[in-house]
């Protein structure tokens, strides 16, 4: 193990250790900030504000986010050949790519009203997501591979991820609610000055240090990752964890308007409790990993998981203040999928020796994954919904049990799916710290 960089992370456990973990992880505040108002509002507000059809709004995101996905393998490459020239030549990266993620969002949101909706705009809007995208994945693969590179034992990398997931978290909650509360316009100056902020706290976080003996590698590296057993187990029980995760992400307004017919006004809440339980349940699951190691504090939020969705699905009209009970519990279990399988990333790739060298390339496939959980949940539990009789609206019995079975069971299923592999694969050839 890198000794300077394993000592680097163990700071972070020291009297004050907490000023290092906000300035490593306060770049997160606005990368997931940015995240929900580009994948989740910014096709509705084009839609609305620019009259451009649905067909041809679909076909753009579905170039762009495909290409979003695939390049993410060769910028970790890129990132880990600039970690091997000069790490601050990566804060100088991240700068770069953070004032390009910035003019990106505010181009996206606010293009020339000259454009009218013609196929200028369209074009315009493939640029800007395109340009968005790829500035976003690079910040985001660099921040990760600075702190994969870090080292430490299995608590000390926890520590390290849990704080850039739980300011995060904050980020998801600002962004859930300043558009609607102070415009747009505000948010995307909110948004420019805490990626500012958070460059500035990035360059003064605990910096890694790459291993100098580590030599440029050809382009056909970007697939080794791939070719390590160790790393696709792992990357497959990302994979279906992720979609079992992801799908009732996709599915939650449709459970909540039909089935519990709920008042609109409690949606926010909803979503509100769940990411500040996940944002809270941080320091329980970082003292859960110190007692019984990352894979088996994982598993055992995948159970808290299906207990809830198991729960939910008993949930019927009027029962909109125990699904915020649901709310609550699938937040706490959400902090240990953001706090767990970065760190055990971060591990596999000290154990098999490439630690300082290749973190790049193990996380441009991992964001890969991630993006590929939510095509994949979109393509697997709304098609299984129409194909079982439930349409947007529609409140008869057979079209709320489809939705039930799509909203809770369903992930429960694919969660179990996900222990088991964890349990198989990692859990009983994991090496304790």
């Amino acid at each position: 193990m890198n000794t300077a960089a394993a000592s680097g992370a163990a700071l972070l456990d020291q009297p004050g250790g907490w000023t290092h973990g906000v300035r490593y992880g306060l770049l997160g505040l606005p990368l997931a900030f940015a995240a929900l108002p580009l994948y989740v509002l910014w096709p509705n507000h084009f839609a609305r504000e620019h009259g451009v059809s649905l067909a041809a709004l679909g076909a753009v995101l579905l170039g762009a986010r495909l290409f979003d996905a695939f390049i993410d393998p060769l910028i970790g490459r890129w990132c880990d050949a600039t970690f091997r020239r000069s790490v601050v030549g990566v804060l100088w990266l991240g700068a770069l790519a953070s004032a390009v993620l910035a003019l990106g969002f505010v181009a996206l949101f606010f293009p020339p009203a000259a454009l009218g909706a013609s196929a200028a705009l369209l074009a315009w809007a493939v640029a800007g997501l395109l340009l968005t995208y790829t500035a976003y994945s690079v910040v985001s693969v660099a921040h990760q591979s600075w702190g994969a590179m870090l080292g430490g034992t299995e608590a000390q990398r926890a520590r390290v991820v849990a704080w850039r997931e739980a300011l995060g978290l904050v980020g998801v909650v600002l962004a859930a609610v300043l558009p609607s509360l102070a415009g747009l316009g505000v948010a995307a100056t909110v948004f420019a000055l805490l990626l500012a902020v958070g460059c500035w706290a990035w360059s003064s976080a605990l910096r890694p240090v790459p291993d100098a003996a580590a030599r440029a590698e050809p382009l056909a590296s970007v697939w080794a990752p791939l070719r390590q057993p160790a790393f696709a187990r792992l990357l497959g029980v990302f994979l279906v964890n992720g979609i079992a995760s992801a799908v009732p992400a996709t599915l939650v307004l449709f459970f909540v308007q039909d089935q519990l017919q709920a008042p609109a006004a409690m949606e926010p809440a909803f979503l509100g409790t769940y990411f500040l339980c996940a944002a809270a349940s941080m320091p329980v699951w970082l003292r859960v990993v110190a007692h019984m190691g990352l894979a088996r504090a994982w598993r055992l939020g995948m159970g808290l998981s299906v207990l809830v969705f198991v729960w939910a699905a008993f949930l019927g009209p009027g029962d909109a203040w125990a699904f915020l009970g649901v709310c609550a519990l699938s937040g706490l279990a959400l902090g240990a999928d953001l706090a767990v399988p970065g760190a055990l990333l971060a591990g596999l790739v000290g154990d098999m020796g490439e630690r300082g060298r290749g973190e790049g390339r193990y996380f441009g496939w991992w964001n890969f994954a991630a993006k590929l959980n939510l095509a994949l949940a979109a393509g697997l539990a709304l098609p299984l919904l129409g194909w079982w009789g439930y349409a947007p609206g529609q409140r008869d019995a057979q079209a709320l049990t489809a939705l039930t079975w799509a909203y809770c069971i369903l992930p429960c299923v694919l969660k179990l799916v996900a222990a088991a592999a964890l349990q198989h694969f990692i859990i009983h050839k994991e090496p304790r710290s």
